[in-house]
């Protein structure tokens, strides 16, 4: 069955070799009337960091720094979005409302704990960012009091899959100014949790 063909030549890995990578060329510089799909990260050319619920919020930081990144998508073990955890979660006051609530330590709080689920994450549309400027996203990201945007994309039965993401810090990066997005509370229990301190 196999006497058609030939043996392939090999040799041995040299020291010091490295190995392909997803990866996506950003323009260094850009202007608030460039094409907003200049400054997004596509998940199609660019390997999306990702956490599961029952890591520790401690695990999450690591593959931050680790990284290079300040969100994490989490996902189940079918590999479906359940929600995202960004360093705002880590570092503000979620771990702490976690250790109180459930009664453990601060290295016993899961990414579940602090992380914003599926339901609660407000996303773009893919056909949106095609048409929109840069502008457009910085202006959606103050509005919005946000870091971080998702885009998602639909198949065609309309299911959505996570695309790409707009990071403020690389925007601001690119056109070379500064961005001050404030996070914002996005319900009333974090409106709440916000006036008792």
């Amino acid at each position: 069955m196999l006497r058609d063909y030939a043996v392939l030549p090999s040799s041995l890995l040299q020291r010091g070799a490295g190995y392909a990578q997803p990866s996506q060329v950003i323009p260094e510089r850009v202007t608030l009337d460039d094409p907003a799909i200049m400054v997004m990260t596509d998940l199609k050319y660019v390997g999306a960091v990702i956490v599961q619920p029952h890591d520790t919020a401690d695990e999450a930081n690591r593959r931050m720094i680790q990284r290079g990144v300040r969100l994490l998508l989490v996902i189940d073990q079918q590999r479906k979005m359940v929600g995202l955890i960004t360093a705002t979660d880590l570092f503000g006051e979620k771990p702490m409302q976690a250790v109180t609530a459930r009664g453990c330590r601060r290295e016993d709080v899961l990414v579940r704990d602090i992380m914003t689920p599926q339901e609660r994450l407000e996303v773009l549309d893919l056909r949106d960012v095609h048409s929109a400027k840069v502008g457009h996203v910085v202006a959606t990201l103050k509005k919005a009091g946000r870091q971080h945007a998702m885009v998602v994309e639909h198949d065609d039965r309309s299911r959505q899959t996570v695309r790409g993401l707009f990071s403020a810090t690389q925007i601001a990066r690119q056109l070379g100014i500064t961005i001050i997005t404030n996070e914002v509370a996005r319900t009333f229990s974090e409106i709440e949790s916000l006036l008792a301190h």
